[in-house]
């Protein structure tokens, strides 16, 4: 543990703004002669006490409960106390500053300062001391801050799961098998003038099969939790007028786009966060797509069809919006022609500049207007592509639930834990590690030094879920993005 984690440390634990509780918490070792001090009476462990808060004068700062929790029973696994009075901004300042002058007092009857060294946490520390205290794990720790953030149902309880430790005890599981498949190669390494063969005897192939068979399963519920943490962005784009704006609106159940028949009105960026299915999904309308070399193209919209594929290149998944009304017409040829050669050119230019991964929903608006032979013929795309009117709502859930598929979310998984990207790496670090142990163990001559840092590397890549072999910036880095007061 470095020097600042020894000293103890102090914060408001409740979200900034008024509210009718706020929570000042201590953590540390020893800090009996403050709690004395604060509540003006020893307390009873994990016992709820209400009493004044004092100042330094004697006078009534607020009236609250007062929590203590000695270590190693508590969150941290230090002391802690738990101050809880009304949640306004000026008072829990008021009790914060009584803290630290309390502390830095001396005590009457040891002539010590009564907690020395106290001072206000850092972002995420009160975490990362349970982190390093050994209460919880990192994929814990993290679960936290997902519980904390979570914008859906679904996520909130699939942090929940991975903070009870369901996520972590399944790495464990996959750890335990890992080792002893990791002895059993070690042992005949250190061995070899012994008879026994120990891989054959112990079946360490089939070992390794069901170990690869439970990581694909771990990995598959890993990815969805990803999903539900990052969410989806999910982009919109094609020409101008193509109803972009009236999809964004539609999608999201209210009038957040202006919508005219005027081409380039959607001049920068628009942004909305909706659920499906309780997966975020953070939608974008951008500016209309063409060739901004076009004499009326002003510099105002070069910019915004400029924002536009910044956007697109950054999308998880891409929505090309496409007008039915505008593939046939038979008063005006010419139209329909350019209109389709302006969406090729489109298409061509996405599949330059996205990656292979990125999916491409071709989505045909304005089917409420669009003669039915134009409708049944790009059905039969070979794309994949939806029908839909933005203007009466059909085809709308047909949209939804494509854009879930070709993004991977699975209908109501079971059994989903909250994870991150760095976790869904690790696993397929993990698995990229075992595939070559496999194309080891199966060799006629096993090269078992090989085959024993293959499984080194996996068991070392494994652990980084966890927190064992995790570097101490990445976790720097973890804890800074929590809450203050957490």
């Amino acid at each position: 543990m470095l020097a600042r984690h020894l000293n103890p440390i102090v914060a408001i634990a409740t979200a900034p703004g008024r509210g009718a509780v706020g929570i000042i918490r201590i953590s540390g070792k020893d800090i009996g002669l403050i709690v004395q001090k604060l509540c003006g009476r020893d307390l009873q462990p994990r016992q709820a006490t209400y009493l004044p808060f004092l100042d330094e004068q004697g006078q009534v700062i607020d009236q609250g409960l007062a929590l203590y929790f000695p270590e190693p029973h508590s969150f941290t696994g230090e002391d802690v106390l738990e101050m809880q009075a009304h949640g306004g901004p000026v008072v829990l300042q008021l009790l914060l500053a009584r803290c630290l002058q309390a502390a830095a007092e001396t005590d009457e009857a040891t002539g010590l300062q009564r907690l020395a060294g106290l001072r206000v946490a850092q972002p995420g520390e009160f975490s990362e001391r349970a982190f390093l205290n050994d209460k919880i794990d990192l994929a814990q720790a993290e679960a936290i801050a997902d519980l904390i953030d979570a914008s859906t149902e679904i996520a909130a309880r699939s942090a929940a799961r991975s903070l009870s430790g369901e996520f972590s005890n399944e790495v464990q599981a996959l750890l335990d098998k890992l080792v002893h498949l990791r002895m059993l190669v070690e042992a005949t390494l250190d061995f070899p003038e012994e008879d026994i063969d120990f891989l054959k005897q112990a079946d360490a192939s089939g070992q390794l099969q069901r170990l690869q068979s439970t990581l694909v399963n771990v990995m598959e519920r890993a990815t969805q939790g990803a999903i539900l943490r990052e969410g989806i962005k999910v982009v919109i784009a094609g020409q101008p007028n193509a109803g972009k704006s009236s999809l964004l609106n539609a999608l999201a159940g209210a009038e957040l786009a202006i919508v005219t028949p005027i081409a380039g009105t959607t001049r920068d960026k628009v942004s909305q966060l909706i659920q499906i299915d309780g997966v975020p999904l953070h939608v974008v309308d951008t500016a209309g797509l063409r060739d901004s070399h076009m004499p009326d193209v002003d510099e105002v919209e070069k910019i915004g069809i400029s924002r536009a594929w910044e956007e697109i290149k950054s999308a998880d998944a891409v929505l090309f919006l496409h007008d039915l009304t505008r593939q046939k017409t038979p008063a005006d040829p010419n139209v329909a022609a350019t209109y389709r050669l302006g969406d090729e050119v489109i298409q061509q230019a996405l599949a330059d500049k996205l990656p292979s991964t990125t999916p491409i929903i071709d989505v045909w608006n304005k089917s409420d207007s669009a003669p039915t032979d134009v409708c049944a013929a790009v059905t039969a795309s070979a794309r994949v592509s939806v029908v839909i009117s933005a203007k009466t709502g059909a085809g709308l859930q047909d949209l939804r639930q494509q854009l879930l598929t070709v993004v991977g979310w699975q209908s109501a998984p079971e059994g989903v834990f909250m994870a991150r990207e760095r976790h869904v790496q690790a696993l397929h670090e993990v698995a990229s590690d075992l595939m070559r142990a496999g194309e080891h163990i199966s060799a006629m001559q096993p090269a078992l030094d090989l085959l024993a840092e293959d499984l080194r590397q996996a068991q070392r890549a494994l652990s980084q879920i966890t927190g064992e072999f995790t570097p101490d910036d990445l976790l720097g880095e973890i804890f800074s993005k929590f809450c203050i007061g957490k």
